[in-house]
């Protein structure tokens, strides 16, 4: 069974972006050279991404090509939309779309989010890895990484790097998929 991971920047006060979505925060803070986090090695881990809507439209208004073109991606949506280049809009429920997609083969899945559907994801218990690059900056409001009500659930440290200009990563595991 394919692994669903969310990967992701959050601020110390746990948010994913401005009250807009907006992302500029990730550069503030410098970035040592030719440091790319993990990414590079986390993205060729995976062949398909899932975003909601409004995270697929920020992706779009940066003006650049589809950054995970190589990739199957699923963007979910309330509404039937237009087809777009390298996305897939998905309008059937959530959850059983993504078991369903989880039980096919193929390499790991990369949740993006926002936090709506971070929250949704969790709350059915399909997150098996939450990797959170902290960048050392606190918002005071935005978007938090998981919006909503949501229910306990237990992680189990696997890594933790450390980076000169402050940011930290961790990488987390499910307790209950933890082997």
């Amino acid at each position: 069974m394919r692994k669903i991971k969310l990967y992701t920047a959050v601020t110390l006060d746990n948010y994913i972006s401005r009250s807009d979505g907006n992302i500029d925060w990730l550069e503030d803070i410098p970035e040592p050279e030719n440091e790319d986090y993990g990414y590079k090695a986390f993205y060729d881990s995976i062949d398909s991404t899932l975003m909601g809507h409004n995270t697929f439209c920020k992706i779009r208004s940066f003006g650049v090509r589809f950054p995970y073109h190589s990739k199957d991606n699923y963007v979910f949506s309330r509404s039937e939309q237009e087809g777009s280049e390298h996305v897939t809009f998905v309008t059937d429920e959530l959850i059983p779309f993504v078991q369903e997609l989880r039980n096919k083969r193929g390499q790991d899945i990369w949740l993006i989010g926002g936090g709506q559907i971070n929250a949704q994801l969790l709350k059915a218990g399909l997150i098996d890895e939450i990797i959170l690059t902290v960048f050392p900056l606190v918002l005071g409001k935005g978007i938090p990484l998981f919006e909503g009500e949501v229910d306990e659930t237990a992680f189990v440290l696997d890594e933790c790097k450390t980076y000169p200009n402050g940011v930290l990563q961790l990488k987390y595991a499910c307790l209950d998929n933890h082997v």
